[in-house]
């Protein structure tokens, strides 16, 4: 039986571009760069909890997450369980230099580089402006400037994306200007701001955002988690790691929200050129979406209503849309990228969350560049090219 082709054979030079991963924030982040003089235990900062038995991130009395719960790579349980304390987290998780060597071990050039504590959509800090403007804006610029400092450790390979005041229109246009000349290539954003006593994704509300992400070429990055974070499927009798990997089923197709939410409201219509991506999704179930989109546009009349909108959604989606895969394989992600097309996808690893390729004594996953030998040979070498490479490289400006 033949052994199948060589990672080398497959990747033929091609510099991978890991599309989703996140940074573990040091327990100093913040308490090191703001004085605490002025705004005390409201800086947030790490304490253990007795009841939940791990360290935890608090500002003032309320809870972030907890403090490790997202630097799983190379643990020794499944999901649920996770490190406790930063003294179980291994350094290449969250060690700037160490972590470019196992990225490089694991087949990745570079990284684009998304945050845990404020929120996969920064929604955990706006929180905080409900009691405190002046601090939220101030943790969301010292998040943004020690992401930029955590990847001049290698600026060809850690790829900053910014966190946005999105509870201010015009302080968050200020941020994504000012952060943009210091280096980040893209905005996180929430897929459900009305959670945080925002306007709905779809208001033109948002308009002046989206035409400065267009104006200034940062790419609007949806990632999944970003709206409710409470859902619960099963009784708890069902047990903690089937409810665990029940829920994580659903969270990967929450964008679905906010896909419908910008073609539906016209966001693409109104700016054409605005680069969207929905981050950890997945891709095989989009096809679906988009096609129950495009039979109820059509069923509902939508361009009566909206003689203006010239394309159906799946072809606003091919114009500007994009999504990342990670474990998918086999007919279901030929097929979506057979529809979707090669140049709007992305790969990612989701490096170092549970969900991750980020191999571990407990872990069925593979590193990224035996995955794609394993699981991606069979595309031509156009197909990954793009895929791996030219995609993320065009989206986030990689030289």
């Amino acid at each position: 039986m033949s052994a199948g082709p060589s990672v080398e054979d497959t990747l033929r030079g091609i510099q991978v571009i890991d599309a989703d991963t996140h940074i573990i924030e040091p327990y100093d982040l913040w308490t090191a760069r703001m004085p605490t003089s002025r705004w005390g235990d409201n800086v947030p900062h790490v304490v253990w909890d007795e009841g939940m038995q791990r360290e935890v991130w608090v500002t003032g009395d309320q809870l972030l997450r907890p403090a490790t719960s997202a630097a799983y790579a190379g643990y020794d349980k499944p999901p649920p369980q996770t490190p406790r304390r930063w003294s179980e987290v291994k350094p290449e998780v969250y060690e700037a230099e160490q972590r470019l060597e196992l990225m490089t071990r694991y087949g990745i050039h570079a990284a684009v580089l998304y945050p845990n504590v404020p929120g996969f959509g920064a929604g955990k800090f706006t929180n905080v402006a409900g009691r405190d403007g002046e601090l939220a804006l101030e943790l969301f610029r010292v998040y943004n400037d020690y992401l930029i400092e955590y990847c001049s450790t290698d600026p060809a390979r850690y790829i900053p994306v910014m966190a946005v005041p999105f509870w201010d229109v015009d302080l968050s246009i200020a941020e994504m200007r000012r952060s943009a000349a210091n280096g980040h290539r893209g905005i996180i954003f929430s897929q459900q701001p009305d959670l945080y006593g925002c306007p709905p994704l779809g208001d033109r509300h948002w308009d002046p955002i989206w035409a400065a992400a267009q104006e200034i070429g940062l790419p609007v990055n949806f990632h999944t988690g970003s709206g409710d974070e409470t859902a619960k499927l099963l009784p708890p009798e069902a047990g903690s790691h089937a409810n665990y990997a029940a829920v994580c089923g659903t969270i990967f197709m929450g964008n679905a929200r906010a896909i419908s939410s910008m073609i539906g409201a016209g966001v693409c219509h109104r700016f054409p050129d605005l680069q969207i991506i929905s981050v950890e999704s997945g891709v095989s179930w989009i096809p679906f979406l988009l096609q129950s989109l495009d039979w109820m546009w059509k069923e509902s009349a939508v361009t009566v209503e909206h003689p203006e909108y010239d394309l159906l959604p799946s072809d606003y989606f091919r114009r500007q849309m994009y999504a990342c895969f990670w474990f998918e394989d086999g007919p279901t992600l030929d097929a979506a990228i057979q529809y979707l097309g090669d140049d709007r996808i992305l790969y990612e690893t989701d490096f170092p969350h549970p969900t991750s390729m980020s191999p571990g004594p407990s872990s069925t996953a593979l590193p990224a560049k035996e995955f794609i030998a394993r699981s991606l040979s069979h595309l031509s070498q156009t197909t990954l090219q793009r895929i791996l490479h030219d995609n993320a490289a065009t989206l986030y400006k990689i030289p």
